[in-house]
């Protein structure tokens, strides 16, 4: 068997069980009455994404993105080998790279899962499930797909083929954009479209507040950040081509968390007197955000300063929903975005050998800026207006009295109103 394509399917495998891992996660965050239904909403994304990744979204997300045809080269070709059929028969009749093509099929669905999954922590106990999936198969049809073949789509050289990776030629740059692992296409995307969501569907009748809005199981929160950190060693690897590359990647992916776990839990110590466990596994998960576009592009000196300053920062971010009034249920935009930001643009700082304190360079700061922010806008616009009509439709959000009850009752026939 190829390695490379051993390599991909042991990563995919990783990735996969990250998705459980993040429904861990988030379900113990909320109260025990619509634990059920929070999970539920990471389980739906890896059916209904699972699926239309596999009919044309890794065709829409890998699309050779030279093709001078502009809808193309935005949107993607979702109809170019629709449900796989050319791919699985090449596979079958083992032609050269078919393994490759397949593997890839599968590593990049479960990044697409993963995403779409995380935007669901904005919305927690107040979702409504169809709606959801409604939500989840459109926002991954016109948003994650296209932007995942500005970041990722290649040619058959295996040269990236994006906007986002041409931007040193298209305006003259000495150095092209860095996101290796999906900063700007995962974290950035997943956060800005959290805080469309979260402004969609407005504050929650009860808990949103500091002193209501504490986890129901914090061991459950602990382990889903374990399975977490556990499977980004194959999110953050997968890609990797060789040996010193997946090892720079993996101390990174091991010490930036462990150093953002640090920042957060000190800034916890001296806000409210006490770490607190829940702080642990949230700087953890602000580490992981903040080294993905990073992992393979900084020693791990600076790795460890990324993740003090995005476990630090990222603990003070979460308080500002309090004070703007929007309910981002599960900090989803305090963590996912704010760390996706500080991971992208810490490049343009620290890079090695083309950052601008690394190598003198102001360009990659540049080229880091203009991605982060486009597809910031992009996602957050798109996704305000799906959420918009579905709400204003079928109905996004449950009604008053199920949200004081318990949804997963109401919704699922399944767990407890306390």
């Amino acid at each position: 068997m190829d390695i490379a394509v051993l390599w991909l399917l042991i990563t995919a495998a990783l990735v996969l069980f990250m998705t459980p891992g993040l429904a861990f996660f988030y379900g113990g965050l909320v109260k025990s009455k619509s634990v059920i239904s929070m999970m539920m909403l990471s389980f739906g994304s890896i059916g209904v994404v699972g699926v239309l990744w596999i009919l044309f979204g890794f065709n829409q997300a890998y699309v050779d993105g030279s093709d001078a045809d502009w809808i193309p080269r935005v949107l993607g070709n979702p109809f170019s080998d629709f449900g796989l059929q050319d791919a699985a028969k090449a596979a079958f009749a083992g032609e050269d790279g078919s393994g490759v093509v397949m593997a890839s099929a599968i590593f990049g669905a479960t990044f697409a899962i993963i995403t779409v999954a995380l935007v669901s922590g904005a919305i927690a106990d107040r979702a409504r499930f169809w709606p959801w999936m409604l939500f989840a198969a459109l926002f991954a049809t016109l948003v994650y797909f296209p932007v995942a073949s500005w970041v990722f789509a290649f040619d058959a050289t295996g040269d990236f083929t994006g906007w986002v990776n041409k931007l040193d030629e298209t305006f003259g740059y000495s150095t092209g954009t860095i996101d290796f692992a999906g900063g700007t296409a995962v974290h950035i995307n997943a956060g800005a479209a959290a805080l469309a969501l979260a402004l969609v569907l407005g504050k929650r009748k009860v808990g949103f507040s500091k002193e209501e809005a504490q986890p129901h199981n914090v061991p459950l929160v602990l382990i889903g950040a374990a399975i977490l950190w556990f499977g980004w060693f194959g999110f953050n690897g997968g890609a990797a081509i060789a040996d010193g590359q997946v090892g720079l990647i993996f101390v990174n992916t091991m010490v930036c968390p462990a150093a953002a776990l640090v920042g957060w839990i000190v800034v916890e110590h001296f806000k409210e007197g006490k770490p607190t466990a829940v702080g642990a596994a949230s700087g953890i998960v602000a580490g992981l955000v903040a080294i993905t576009p990073s992992c393979a592009n900084l020693t791990p000196i600076w790795a460890i300063v990324l993740g003090l300053v995005a476990g630090a920062v990222c603990a003070f971010a979460i308080e500002l929903k309090y004070k703007i009034g929007v309910d981002d249920t599960l900090d989803v935009v305090g963590i996912h975005l704010v760390a996706g930001v500080i991971g992208t643009l810490y490049l343009g700082f620290f890079a090695i050998d083309t950052g601008l304190f690394t190598g003198g360079n102001l360009e990659q700061l540049v080229v880091q800026a203009i991605p982060a922010f486009s597809i910031m806008a992009y996602s957050f616009i798109v996704a305000f207006i799906l959420g918009t009509v579905i709400e204003k439709t079928i109905g996004f959000r449950a009604k008053e009295e199920d949200e004081i009850a318990g949804i997963d009752l109401v919704l699922h026939g399944e767990g407890y109103a306390i």
